[in-house]
């Protein structure tokens, strides 16, 4: 067969979760990728367990030039619509922290739910087939492979944006639409790591492997959770939040002992426990190698040979550490992309394109990014299904 209703490009989360809406209303649906594997971010997701949604993913969990965009897809296709699709499979689930839903076994057992799905529609999944151009000729869609030329009477572009290259990401979604006449958000990496300048990054380089709870701030967003400390910078659940609302030449805020008053503590320690010396105190509030590092700045062996300044500024450090990153770890180990095709050129019922009918874009190439937790991949089902039940 050389003519489909429908050629999805990607074979990824959205791509699949499509598939298996348009063929379920009968329609011809042919999922093409040129991997070799379906959907393998679903696979190395949430450490091979796959945080597959979020029990309280809404519209302000996630970021867009638009942030109404997102709104509706998310309504007509909740996360507990695709729990009730993966109760009905079988498949055993936790929450983690904080609505995260992962599965008690490997993250194959979504991605075989999808395939299973796409095969009970009649789906045709061909892997290991690279699209070399998709062109349009009338009321058609030519859509060329190195071994041959379909014709479809819509395309759907689910192939994602470019974060984490080794996995075979690319920046082809977008290709296509700026072939096709849309608009792109300038891509950026999203729920990276931030790394230090050289003059940071030595002393701290002691610290790695350090994980502790925080409250991480930006200008935009606050998340309280652990940060990690690396041999290049700063990683860990909270750091991943911020870096998607974060640019270049921002500082971001560090609290490391979330919920605590350090500087009224410290003056209470000080007349309560005077020979105790800084690192030691400390220790109550942050592991041992973080307390060292922070008593380094602090001259005075005891508390009690602390003045008021010297107080306020261990209890700043701890409480309120203003941290400039020189960068990011890049789309090299990117979980996601923020920006991607505007979406003021696409329809947010559909996913098409407002200026070529039977062009559809959904999941991770559409400039609507998720926080860290089952968000993005609840995105990715949402987006699929409005287009798919529309196509």
């Amino acid at each position: 067969m050389s003519h489909y209703d429908v050629i999805i490009i990607g074979a990824g989360a959205a791509g699949l979760m499509c598939g298996a809406r348009a063929g379920a209303r009968r329609r011809s649906v042919l999922i093409l990728d040129h991997a070799s594997k379906p959907a393998e971010k679903v696979r190395i997701s949430g450490g091979g367990r796959c945080n597959f949604t979020n029990l309280y993913c809404g519209p302000n969990n996630f970021l867009s030039q638009n942030p109404h965009f997102c709104k509706s897809a998310l309504r007509r296709y909740t996360q507990h619509d695709f729990i009730a699709l993966v109760e009905r499979y079988g498949i055993a689930y936790h929450e983690k922290t904080k609505g995260q839903l992962f599965c008690d076994g490997k993250s194959q057992q979504i991605i075989d739910m999808l395939i299973a799905e796409c095969k009970a529609a009649n789906n045709n999944i061909q892997l290991s087939t690279e699209v070399l151009g998709v062109d349009k000729k009338g009321e058609r869609f030519l859509v060329s492979t190195p071994r041959q030329t379909l014709t479809a009477d819509n395309v759907v572009v689910a192939c994602g944006g470019p974060s984490i290259p080794k996995m075979g990401a690319s920046r082809f979604g977008y290709q296509l639409a700026d072939q096709f006449g849309l608009n792109v958000v300038e891509p950026v990496p999203a729920l990276v790591p931030l790394t230090f300048t050289d003059g940071l990054k030595e002393p701290i380089k002691a610290l790695s492997g350090v994980s502790v709870d925080s409250r991480v701030s930006h200008s935009d967003a606050t998340f309280d959770e652990a940060l990690l400390f690396t041999h290049r910078g700063l990683s860990g659940p909270a750091i991943l939040q911020i870096s998607s609302y974060w640019s270049p030449g921002d500082e971001i805020t560090l609290d490391l002992a979330p919920g605590q008053d350090l500087l009224t503590e410290l003056k209470r320690a000080r007349v309560e426990t005077p020979r105790k010396s800084p690192a030691v105190w400390l220790t109550q509030y942050l592991p041992q190698r973080l307390a060292d590092y922070m008593a380094s700045y602090v001259r005075q062996v005891r508390l009690a040979d602390m003045p008021d300044t010297a107080l306020t500024n261990l209890a700043l450090m701890v409480n309120q550490w203003y941290v400039k990153p020189a960068g990011s770890e890049g789309f090299r180990t990117a979980e996601v992309t923020k920006g991607g095709v505007n979406t003021d050129d696409l329809s947010s019922k559909t996913m098409e394109a407002k200026a070529v009918p039977g062009l559809y874009f959904i999941g991770e190439v559409v400039d609507v990014t998720g926080h860290l937790g089952g968000h993005n991949f609840q995105w990715a089902w949402a987006s699929g299904v409005a287009c798919g039940d529309a196509i």
